[in-house]
């Protein structure tokens, strides 16, 4: 068993209060949940309104799939927000 962990340090800087910023967390959280069945939730930063920070982590069977895994959440949240990217963070236990 493999665990895939990943963390997101996002700016939306267009967000100027915490239900804007809220909006954009709860909708992209959703879709990484549907979409791929993980578990994500903001992690950090609750109280600033232009950074997001998102933890996703998953259990899978092996090393290849948590790196396949990755790559196509990654390649999701780029696609998915209009936030932009600034960090990404990838741990496989």
């Amino acid at each position: 068993m493999t665990i895939a962990v990943l963390t997101f340090r996002l700016r939306a800087s267009w967000a100027h209060s915490l239900k804007e910023k809220r909006m954009i967390v709860k909708s992209l959280v959703a879709r990484l949940q549907n979409t791929f069945h993980v578990s994500a939730a903001e992690i950090a930063e609750q109280d600033t309104h232009q950074i997001i920070v998102v933890g996703v982590a998953a259990i899978v069977p092996h090393r290849a799939m948590a790196d396949s895994l990755m790559d196509e959440i990654s390649d999701f949240v780029e696609d998915n927000t209009e936030a932009e990217v600034l960090e990404e963070i990838r741990e496989i236990r």
